[in-house]
């Protein structure tokens, strides 16, 4: 199979996973272009924030309509999230390839059991100023470092520190991955001439597409159930990466 095609299918899957789900499908983004399209893990890293702010404005401007989204706290939660991830996407094109993947493996494998034990975060009533502050900070770290959208870890964050009812956190949260990741990108620009432009473009494009058939497939199966499901393949994702990257 040709190296377009790869990136015609790995888009779609992506963006299968990220309609059918909310949050977290973005995290498949990186290993699909280290082992489909052999980008390095720095480039990956790079081109998954591009393709994770494209996505993520479409499904932002289709949960804004819908009057899902709390513009105040998503972008405090934000601001709290600017200097980490400038600062991480500067610090991660420094950092050894080996080790780039394996601290992705093991996000992956978090993200994976979090899936799989599929616990409802839950509000608090009382908001902490420093609680908030800590856990924005954290994911635009973890934004900026691995190049992941990180839904999987705004979503409870939301909900859990900032009292978002969960009907607005998954659009709240798209808020705050397209400012994370667009400063995320800001400090990475200087390495994005280098990237292949002629298999990010497919794989963007059908990964847009593929939301909307994902946002279907979440109308007929459980949620309970696809995140079982992809909760296993991102566990073995995690597992071939780790595996990979020591041997």
């Amino acid at each position: 199979m040709s190296a377009f095609a790869l990136a015609l299918l790995a888009g779609a899957l992506v963006g299968l996973a990220l309609g059918a789900l909310g949050a977290g499908g973005s995290i498949l983004t990186v290993p699909a272009l280290i082992y489909l399209l052999g980008f390095d893990p720095a480039s990956a890293t790079t081109a998954s924030l591009v393709i994770v702010i494209v996505t993520s404005l479409t499904a932002l401007v289709a949960h804004a309509r819908a009057g899902a989204v709390r513009w105040r706290a998503g972008l405090l939660f934000a601001a709290a999230g600017v200097l980490p991830a400038a600062t991480a996407g500067a610090l991660s094109t420094r950092v050894p390839q080996t080790v780039l993947t394996l601290m992705f493996a093991a996000l992956a494998a978090v993200a994976a059991v979090r899936m799989l034990r599929h616990r409802a975060p839950r509000a608090r009533t009382a908001v902490s100023a420093a609680r908030a502050a800590g856990a924005g900070a954290g994911l635009g770290a973890v934004t900026g470092f691995l190049g992941v959208g990180g839904g999987f870890l705004a979503v409870p964050a939301l909900v859990g520190v900032l009292a978002v009812p969960m009907g607005a956190a998954v659009g709240t949260s798209l808020l705050v991955i397209v400012a994370n990741a667009l400063v995320a990108l800001g400090a990475r620009a200087y390495t994005a001439t280098g990237l292949d432009w002629a298999l990010i473009m497919p794989f963007l494009a059908t990964a847009v597409l593929g939301a909307w058939d994902g946002r279907r497939l979440a109308a007929r199966v459980s949620a309970a159930t696809l995140q079982r499901i992809f909760g296993a393949v991102l566990l073995a994702v995690a597992a071939g990466m780790g595996l990979t990257a020591v041997l």
